[in-house]
């Protein structure tokens, strides 16, 4: 790719990005989902439970059950190298990236897991905070109606 062809893309691709941003409205392409009007994001507590609680269970199952065929995946491996079958290596390097996937995919459950229910209590602080600033705001503009009243 030459420089100039580079320079002409990042142009091309800026004047996209200026453009192409539109918050709080729908789109006038008329496709793409059931977005509400106004462009709201709402996500209620039921749903977030229920993928809290799906990562959860997956989590379970694959701490569980993920290393299930570990050792007769590593006797196998054993015996086939012993034999001088090539296989065994691969087998042995099949076990070895299943394991890295596996803890990786447990982390990432966990982390969902946890993140949410962390998300959870950290948002019911905000919304006991929030509704106790705005009722000291109306027990403020009360007090002004009272004295403007006089």
């Amino acid at each position: 790719m030459a420089w100039e062809e580079w320079e002409q893309l990042k142009r091309e691709a800026a004047e996209r990005r200026s453009t192409g941003m539109r918050l709080n409205q729908l789109s006038s392409g008329g496709g793409g989902g059931a977005a509400q009007p106004g462009g709201d994001l709402t996500v209620n507590q039921r749903d977030l439970a229920a993928i809290g609680n799906k990562a959860f269970d997956l989590w379970a199952v694959l701490g569980n059950h993920g290393r299930d065929a570990w050792a007769s995946s590593q006797s196998a491996a054993s015996d086939l190298k012993g034999q001088g079958f090539s296989l065994g290596g691969g087998l042995d390097h099949a076990q070895e990236r299943w394991e890295r996937q596996l803890t990786t995919l447990l982390d990432a459950c966990a982390h969902i897991s946890n993140h949410l229910e962390f998300t959870k209590r950290v948002h019911r602080g905000d919304e006991h905070y929030v509704a106790g600033r705005l009722s000291s705001i109306a027990t403020l503009d009360q007090g002004f109606r009272e004295e403007a009243g006089r």
